[in-house]
């Protein structure tokens, strides 16, 4: 019997792999055959799950609670999220107003699958976490990519302004940034939104890595914002990096009721609810002792202190000291030629000569640099920025 060749559907066919699963595949790979590498690659904590929380997804098991749970998430945790908000940021929400779903990334996806119609438009910053334009293709939406190089890699309300066409229908924000670690100014964040509102445009806030934000810097979510601007945001976050949880799975959206319950209607098709035992965990984290989430960020500032002059200490490296996340983004461009002309082939040089993994900034929409992850002890940094800097030796004197 001939079998029918299988063909994808037209929402799947323009979409593209996450160049950040290549590199985790491939560093994989080389991992079963025995090669020590040193991973700057990874965009998760290397830090486990605090005690406390893994306590409490512990006793959800012991205590049989492994049922289905309602769609929209169980009320205690819609309610810690509430409380967190108005604790940490003194941002008023209601229960109503939260959706927890499967990990940030299934926030994100469901707002734009309710927003989105065919031949819209939607604005994302560049660099951008590499799953937005592609969820923006899968709803036969258009990327525009506002370049944000010319300003520092920070995103201006000048610049969304200028990029805003008649057919924009929504704008991503994602600060802190992956992968750059810029973060927003407060007033420029306003400024944003007000251009938004006044064209009437929706935004998304990713706010995944909301708390990682190093002094003088503060983190600062849309939450914060006038209701009349926050009534036309969808804030996307996630216990996966605060409380280093990413296995565990559990985000949520933080938004006007109407965008919420559309979101709902969307996840009781596709995933319902999210890990029953993970919820009861995430109440642990939002609600309980938060020191491992300020020693986790004490010491992300400590590698980041160290990482940026060393890098700037590399000849034909520039690398400018982000405010927030756990990535910096140095540009590469002087040692770009010949054979290596481009940052993806500059991270399989890393990779194959000096076994370090990074990821190329092309898969962000940034040619010409690469993204280094400082979540890694700062012994393993070190070694892979000595082995960075004899490739680039190697390189500056072809």
């Amino acid at each position: 019997m001939n079998q029918t060749p299988f063909k994808e559907s037209i929402y799947v066919s323009e979409m593209e792999v996450s160049a950040t699963l290549a590199v985790l595949m491939e560093a994989e790979r080389l991992r079963k055959e025995g090669v020590e590498l040193i991973d700057l690659g990874a965009g998760e904590p290397d830090f486990f799950t605090p005690r406390n929380v893994k306590d409490a997804g512990e006793q959800a098991i012991e205590s049989n609670f492994t049922r289905y749970t309602a769609t929209s998430g169980i009320a205690p945790l819609r309610q810690a999220i509430v409380d967190m908000m108005r604790r940490d940021f003194g941002a008023s929400y209601d229960p109503s107003e939260v959706l927890v779903t499967i990990g940030g990334k299934q926030a994100i996806f469901n707002a734009m699958a309710t927003l989105l119609n065919p031949e819209d438009e939607v604005l994302i910053p560049s660099p951008y976490w590499v799953t937005f334009p592609e969820i923006a293709k899968f709803f036969r939406a258009r990327p525009v990519i506002i370049d944000t190089e010319p300003d520092d890699f920070l995103l201006t309300a000048r610049a969304v302004r200028n990029a805003i066409g008649p057919r924009t229908r929504l704008l991503i924000i994602n600060s802190p940034n992956n992968p750059t670690g810029r973060i927003i100014p407060p007033d420029e964040f306003r400024r944003i939104a007000e251009v938004a509102a006044e064209r009437d445009i929706w935004i998304i806030s990713d706010e995944c890595y909301l708390y990682f934000a190093y002094p003088p810097a503060v983190p600062f979510t849309a939450g914060q914002l006038p209701e009349e601007l926050r009534s036309r945001v969808m804030i996307c976050g996630s216990f996966s990096k605060s409380y280093a949880m990413t296995g565990w799975r559990i985000g949520f959206g933080l938004g006007p009721k109407p965008w919420i319950q559309s979101m709902l209607t969307v996840q009781s098709h596709s995933t319902s609810n999210a890990n029953s035992m993970a919820q009861k965990a995430a109440i642990e984290a939002a609600n309980g002792q938060q020191d491992s989430l300020h020693e986790m960020i004490s010491e992300y500032k400590r590698r980041r202190d160290w990482v940026v002059p060393a890098l700037n200490a590399i000849d034909g490296i520039e690398c400018a000291t982000p405010e927030g996340a756990f990535y910096v983004m140095p540009n590469m461009k002087r040692l770009l030629a010949g054979q290596v002309r481009d940052s993806i082939a500059l991270s399989k040089l890393l990779l194959d000569e000096a076994r370090v993994v990074v990821t190329a900034g092309s898969a962000f929409g940034m040619e010409g640099y690469i993204r280094i992850s400082y979540a890694n002890s700062l012994e393993a940094i070190q070694e892979g920025v000595r082995r960075i800097a004899r490739v680039a030796g190697a390189l500056s004197t072809r």
